[in-house]
């Protein structure tokens, strides 16, 4: 018996030749729309576009204002579909960049709807579900962060990492947010938590808990969006983190990257994050950016621009931490677009695709934890290994498990099971800590009709 190192190709197998792969890579040019096919920026320059100023200043708070950038282009059921949303169902108050809007397909009121990245900055009555708009078990701090707060903001969960959330705000609110029981303005359905002790005394705090605590060495510094803070406060924090030994990585967390670019293409930031860059490379500690992008065409021209002067800087990454989302990206092509986009044409890395947290009103964004392992599935083989993203459930209690990291799995009834391997600061003195199994839940609406029926009869 021989062996061909190059055999003929197997016509009869494939008569029409090499069968297709189920996903064909081809590398696109990134876009940036032209704001000015929207009636309420036909007249805004390039220069005014660019700066985060206006940004800021014209970003879309309400539904007036939308119609006002809209113009025409949408029929008026869409607003009252929002409008029912914001009175009935909304966790988050709608703030929306300009760079964030003009990335939505704005073509028809029918390709507004459908577009991913609208159906996640702008919800409406008419996606979410009916038949189950939350899930029994959601609840507002889902993940009990602020339960495991070590000084107020700080949660210490993992041995080794902790979160700084800093700052109660961001420069746009997307409708899946996590920490929507603390995250931007009251609605009608959720009054705010807000915190008690004043930005400059719980940011000390946070310093002098770390300065204590040896065996912590990950700060993940986050809100909110650190963008929304004045960089000489944060220049100031980070500065203070890389003056204890024990910490050796530093994480900012900034949706603004991909929401509002033009902020960290400011000079003074780009000039601050150059010293903090080289103070840090002097003591051996790792700085980088993650930031939180969904959909492939959220990724333009001034994005990658924005990634790569802060990698200029000198800082250690700029990685994606996006949300799996129905809808949005729930598909293995929508995943790998995403990915190819980020990683080819910005220089950013992906990383993680959490699974969307269960919070109040989010039934209709969640995916079942069997549908995210097919999509882990599906996406493998075709990045890089460093760059295959890693879909995680942030279970409760618990913390990141990937998706095929479960102990056991309900399919029925849609519950999976989850162990740990160390204790949060709430299980200090707890023996079962590490031999319970923690439960996570699928949305009903995915389960067999037995299992739909037995959430009702519970």
């Amino acid at each position: 018996m021989t062996t061909a190192l190059h055999p003929e190709p197997d016509t009869a197998r494939h008569p029409g030749g090499p069968a297709e792969q189920p996903y064909a890579y081809r590398r696109r040019p990134l876009v940036e729309p032209d704001w000015r096919r929207l009636p309420g920026w036909r007249d805004v320059t390039t220069a005014e576009w660019e700066s985060a100023q206006w940004q800021r200043a014209h970003c879309v708070k309400n539904i007036r204002q939308l119609r006002q950038v809209m113009g025409d282009l949408l029929d008026e059921s869409f607003y009252a579909d929002l409008r029912r949303d914001q009175d009935e169902r909304a966790t988050m108050s709608m703030l929306v960049t300009p760079q964030m809007l003009n990335t939505m397909d704005t073509g028809s009121t029918e390709a507004f709807y459908a577009d991913p990245v609208r159906r996640y900055m702008i919800p409406v009555f008419s996606d979410r579900r009916t038949d189950w708009p939350s899930h029994p078990h959601a609840t507002r701090d889902s993940l009990h962060e602020a339960e495991m707060w070590a000084v107020e903001g700080l949660t210490h969960r993992y041995p080794t990492k902790v979160l700084a959330e800093l700052l109660p705000t961001c420069p746009q609110y997307c409708g899946h947010c996590t920490r929507m029981d603390l995250v931007g303005n009251s609605t009608p359905a959720v009054d705010k938590h807000r915190f008690t002790v004043r930005p400059p005394d719980r940011h000390g705090a946070m310093l002098d808990y770390l300065r204590r605590t040896p065996g912590v060495r990950d700060v993940v510094v986050s809100g909110g969006d650190v963008a929304n803070l004045p960089w000489p406060r944060l220049e100031s924090f980070v500065d203070a983190l890389l003056d204890i030994d024990n910490i050796r990585d530093i994480r900012l967390a900034t949706k603004a990257l991909m929401g509002l670019p033009q902020h960290w293409l400011q000079d003074d930031v780009r000039a601050g994050m150059e010293r903090l860059a080289a103070k840090a490379h002097r003591r051996g500690v790792q700085i980088a950016v993650h930031t939180h992008v969904n959909a492939a065409q959220s990724v333009t021209p001034l994005v990658a621009r924005a990634a790569r002067a802060l990698l200029d800087t000198g800082i250690r990454d700029v990685r994606n931490q996006g949300v799996l989302l129905r809808g949005v990206n729930d598909s293995p092509a929508a995943l790998l677009d995403l990915s190819f986009a980020l990683l080819d044409e910005a220089g950013i890395m992906p990383y993680y695709l959490y699974m969307c947290d269960m919070i109040p009103f989010s039934e209709h964004w969640r995916l079942a934890v069997w549908e995210a392992q097919r999509l882990q599935h599906a996406i493998m083989g075709y990045l890089p290994g460093f760059a295959t993203p890693r879909i995680v459930c942030d279970v409760p209690y618990v913390g990141k498990r990937w998706v095929h990291q479960l102990a056991d799995y309900d399919r029925e009834r849609g519950i999976s099971y989850w162990t740990k391997n160390y204790r949060t600061g709430l299980e200090a003195t707890d023996p079962d800590a590490l031999t319970r199994r923690y439960e996570y839940y699928d949305p009903i609406h995915t389960l067999p009709e037995s299992g739909q029926d037995w959430w009702r009869s519970h």
